[in-house]
């Protein structure tokens, strides 16, 4: 992919940014380490029932200029009042989760220290100074690069490995019968590809988009979320070959705390490419993350300050900052609790995630087939089919996990 052809891809990349995180760096890797390649079936549905109802965030912010949130408004301020306490309850943890592994990457990548706190609050300052600065465009161009980057040396290490790999894989599928197993099966798909409300964060990116290139379409916008959308896809199922090629039935389990997962994590790439990949597979990891962090920095304050607007007018004076603010200090708060337990906070976001995915599922696909959505723009029949599949699919499985509680 040429660096002009990057260049004119918007939000669907930013997209890609933000979910190639936690989900593939931490969630796919366990589960082949775990279970070899047994939950592929799970990546590759919950990507296939997900798809529609992420698509519909671009779909409708290009088709009507304004975002899902103003959508939402729409369908009835108890639609907004809902997605507004949800969010509350769940930012706090995906922040924290997000922070807690980019922090494990920098001990692993910088050595200055191993105090994840220190780094958790330096990689905070950060992302804070180039918001406030107005910098993420730099970034953004930057994290293009990276991706592309990432993608070429996780395909080649999951080539290299499966070289190296003299016994056959089974790639039988499996469905975790215990507790411990449907737990991390909810958790898996929770965050694969990303959390739902990541549709709503699409819209408000496809309509900034907008205004800078005005040739950016519904059709471009579409195919811009397309490709980042595969690229996903790809990269989820290479995590999961990793850690099944690696680690599985190895005797070696992830450590609970961020370092000491990423440096195991790192360690993947390494055993496969070579020691002299080390610091570019590490600053490639880190970059990924430090970009996820940045972006849901920027993206739940900006949801959220859209979202009391829409409420309660100007209410709160700079409410952006506001909320940053507030998004900042209970991320903090929460990591001086799960220091020590990287995987038990994941676990809890991914949960929270997916538990709370059929509402943005139901709200989306009500919003792109009623009347504030363009005729011409409303989905076809197979696409509604599978949004149908897709609702009763993330129902269904939200239900079977709280019924084996």
């Amino acid at each position: 992919m040429s660096i002009a052809i990057l260049r004119k891809l918007g939000p669907g990349l930013l997209f890609a940014g933000a979910a190639i995180g936690v989900s593939h760096l931490v969630q796919s890797t366990r589960a082949g380490a775990d279970f070899g390649f047994g939950l592929i079936w799970a990546l590759l549905l919950v990507n296939l029932f997900k798809y529609p109802f992420f698509q519909f965030g671009p779909r409708y912010a290009l088709a009507t200029g304004e975002s899902l949130l103003d959508g939402y408004k729409k369908l009835g301020r108890g639609a907004l009042i809902a997605y507004f306490i949800l969010n509350l309850a769940t930012m706090f943890t995906i922040q924290t989760a997000v922070t807690i592994v980019t922090a494990g990457l920098a001990v692993n990548l910088f050595g200055v220290t191993d105090d994840v706190v220190l780094w958790s609050i330096i990689i905070t300052v950060i992302c804070l100074l180039i918001l406030v600065i107005g910098r993420y465009k730099l970034l953004d161009n930057l994290m293009k690069i990276i991706i592309v980057a990432l993608t070429i040396s996780t395909i080649i290490a999951v080539v290299i490995a499966l070289n190296n790999d003299p016994k056959s894989m089974s790639l039988v599928q499996i469905l975790p019968e215990n507790s411990v197993g449907i737990a991390f099966l909810i958790a898996f798909m929770g965050w694969m590809p990303a959390p739902m409300d990541i549709s709503i964060w699409h819209s408000l990116w496809a309509i900034e988009k907008k205004k800078e290139e005005k040739s950016f379409d519904t059709k471009g916008g579409l195919l811009d979320f397309n490709i980042g959308y595969l690229t996903t896809i790809i990269l989820g199922v290479c995590f999961v070959s990793l850690g099944a090629l690696v680690m599985f039935k190895s005797g070696e389990t992830f450590s609970p705390s961020a370092s000491g997962f990423s440096s195991q994590l790192i360690s993947l790439y390494t055993t496969n490419l070579g020691d002299w990949a080390y610091v570019i597979i590490a600053l490639a990891a880190f970059t990924t993350m430090f970009s996820t962090t940045l972006t849901t920095l920027d993206a739940s304050p900006r949801a959220m300050a859209k979202t009391t607007k829409l409420l309660a007018g100007n209410l709160i004076k700079h409410s952006y900052i506001f909320w940053m603010g507030v998004l900042v200090t209970g991320t903090l708060i929460i990591l001086g609790f799960f220091l020590s337990e990287m995987a038990l906070l994941v676990k809890i976001a991914t949960i929270l995630s997916f538990i709370t995915a059929p509402f943005y599922a139901l709200l989306n696909y009500l919003l792109i087939n009623s009347k504030h959505t363009p005729k011409e723009w409303h989905p076809s029949i197979y696409m509604k089919i599978l949004s149908w599949m897709g609702i009763v699919f993330l129902i269904g499985f939200s239900a079977w996990y709280l019924l084996t509680l």
